[in-house]
């Protein structure tokens, strides 16, 4: 582990120049391809409520963890924004793909349809170069809306995904996760919002 972040610090120029460039990093994937015509209205609002992240990790530069319990912060390795903000957008964006209907938050919302809100609390967010990235999140579901019943469910994930010593493939395997973790929040909130006895999959 030791040998994977030397190598890694090395590869950035940090062991030694405090001029090397810095290196700007985001959780956003790719922008998705548009959703094809003719493709039926969500029945469900969605508002992507607020992220809690670990302060330990939600610096401005990345943090990356070692052996023994340490953490290294890479200093010409940054986020693009907010670690927090990043990661609100990302799962926002992953969201709004998997249910296929906008994020309003903060926005008017029609009184005809149901609004969906979710909140995460991100208890892990880790990165180990050259094994895995993690992320470990407790998300609240709430429904409300004329007519319908509000209540709220509250689940939990951990979810990791492989990754190389490059730093680009940490980040990418966040990427994942987040699209990963998306596709259970979805999946769960669409039969929760039909069914109130659904349970956490």
């Amino acid at each position: 582990m030791k040998k994977t972040l030397v190598l890694l610090i090395a590869s950035l120029g940090l062991a030694a120049c405090s001029s090397a460039p810095t290196h700007y990093y985001t959780l956003m994937p790719p922008a998705p391809e548009p959703a094809p015509a003719g493709v039926a209205a969500p029945a469900l609002q969605f508002e992507m409520a607020g992220v809690r992240i670990p302060m330990q990790v939600d610096q401005p530069q990345v943090v990356v963890r070692q052996d023994g319990g340490t953490l290294a912060i890479l200093e010409t390795a940054r986020w693009s924004a907010p670690l927090v903000d990043e990661f609100h957008d990302a799962l926002a964006s992953q969201m709004e793909l998997q249910l296929g209907t906008r994020n309003l938050e903060g926005l008017p919302k029609s009184a005809a349809q149901p609004i969906l809100s979710l909140q995460t609390d991100v208890r892990r967010f880790e990165s180990v170069p050259g094994r895995y990235a993690l992320i470990d999140v407790v998300w609240n579901l709430r429904l409300r809306g004329d007519g319908v019943e509000r209540r709220s469910l509250t689940c939990s994930s951990r979810i990791s995904q492989p990754a190389s010593v490059e730093l680009s493939s940490l980040v990418q395997a966040h990427q994942r996760a987040i699209d990963e973790l998306a596709k259970r929040i979805a999946g769960t909130a669409k039969r929760w919002a039909q069914n109130p006895a659904t349970r956490c999959s």
